[in-house]
């Protein structure tokens, strides 16, 4: 549960930024619902457009050869949240939620650990007919990954 992966946090003086993009910020809104997330949440991008990844600081290189769409740029993504942020971790999350049935919906998230120098990737297929389900599927994603590679 995302609660108690934001105490951990807290616990644990570990700070945290997100750049999302298909998710529309549902991570960042998500942490900050946790009473006291305010001690470890840095700064949350929404970067829906590649212009803004790359004003962010995004490798414009990268997304032309890997596409936007990729566990490349996902990794990108966090970690300049995390150098501009100067947090802990960093989170890139971007992908494909398209409403078209017929059309491929996957995600990459990335959590870049700075302490470490680590990077921890996961692609999400997504199966599920909304847009908003296949966020909060990607929501529970994180869960799964932060849960087994940095607690």
């Amino acid at each position: 549960m995302l609660k108690e992966i934001v105490h951990y946090l807290i616990k644990n003086h570990i700070s945290i930024a997100t750049m999302e993009s298909c998710t529309g910020g549902l991570l960042a809104s998500s942490i900050t619902d946790v009473p006291d997330a305010s001690t470890i949440f840095k700064f949350g991008a929404v970067t829906y457009s590649t212009e803004y990844k790359i004003k962010m600081g995004v490798s414009k290189e990268v997304i032309d050869t890997y596409t936007v769409y990729s566990k490349e740029v996902a990794v990108e993504m966090a970690k300049v949240i995390s150098w501009y942020a100067d947090s802990d971790l960093g989170v890139g999350i971007t992908g494909r939620l398209t409403s078209n049935l017929d059309e491929e919906k996957s995600v990459d998230l990335c959590i870049y650990d700075k302490r470490s120098d680590e990077v921890y990737t996961v692609h999400i297929d997504l199966y599920k007919n909304t847009r908003m389900e296949n966020k909060v599927e990607v929501l529970e994603e994180f869960i799964k990954l932060f849960n087994s590679t940095i607690k």
